[in-house]
């Protein structure tokens, strides 16, 4: 088991910004998905990515079909894995309630609250009800052979008004939904920016040399809404078995 490195030392550099301030916004509350146009800020964002990036187009509702990644370049083991995969592949009973790594996870149509606090701020998604903890208290990762989890190992920093957050030890799992997983061996950056109107923009930046030659990227905004709550998301896996019934398949895998 290995970390990925390769990018540290340009990410230092590329990510480089004023010095901390004292105070930062406050991110805490319901956040949900914005479909509007991408402001500006966005595009400067984009801007401060490492080389042999490319953004990819999948945020909210949007799923990509069979055999289209967006532009991202997969290695001829991970693209032979992807072209098998069908769509079906998602309805069998061992997969149908499998929650996504945090990688996919942060793009969905779905909300969530975030608490924060100076030694930790934490996410609560609604999708699978899954919950995210980024240390700010200035701790490392853990070693490379640490136990790897569907939310990773995330430490936060603000760089002036933005939060930016380092995720490792990812357990593998998709990135497109579409029989593309990454490894464990991805690594994740997102910057958090608060903008004037309100609307929390985020990109997200991901490597994974086991899976990919270039690195992936997406762009993510959001609304605060005041007085909402996530709901349990509470999947249910007969949903499996009625589609196997309705498409005729059988068995526990729906083959």
């Amino acid at each position: 088991m290995r970390r990925v490195t390769s990018a540290l030392l340009p990410l230092a550099a590329i990510f480089a910004s004023p010095v901390q301030a004292e105070s930062h916004p406050d991110f805490s509350g319901f956040w949900n998905l914005d479909f509007g146009k991408p402001p500006a800020d966005a595009q400067a964002m984009v801007g401060q990515l490492p080389p042999n990036t490319v953004v990819i187009e999948d945020t909210g509702v949007v799923e990509f079909p069979e055999n289209e990644y967006g532009g991202l370049k997969l290695k001829p083991d991970a693209l032979a894995k992807a072209e098998a995969w069908k769509p079906t592949d998602e309805m069998k009973l061992s997969r149908v309630c499998l929650a996504p790594s945090v990688v996919y996870s942060i793009q969905g149509p779905f909300p969530f609250e975030i608490y924060q606090s100076d030694a930790m701020i934490v996410f609560k998604y609604e999708y699978f009800d899954q919950v995210r903890i980024v240390f700010m208290d200035g701790r490392s990762h853990p070693p490379a052979d640490a136990p790897h989890s569907k939310m990773g190992h995330s430490l936060g920093h603000w760089e002036g008004d933005d939060l930016v957050i380092d995720t490792t030890h990812i357990a593998p799992s998709t990135i497109t939904n579409n029989g593309l997983d990454h490894s464990e061996n991805i690594h994740m950056v997102e910057r958090y920016r608060k903008l004037a109107d309100g609307t929390l923009l985020a990109i997200q930046w991901f490597e994974d040399p086991d899976v990919l030659d270039n690195n992936g990227a997406r762009i993510i905004q959001w609304k605060r809404y005041p007085d909402q709550y996530v709901y349990p998301y509470d999947c249910d896996p007969s949903i499996a078995m009625e589609y196997q019934q309705l498409d005729g398949t059988q068995g526990e895998g729906g083959e």
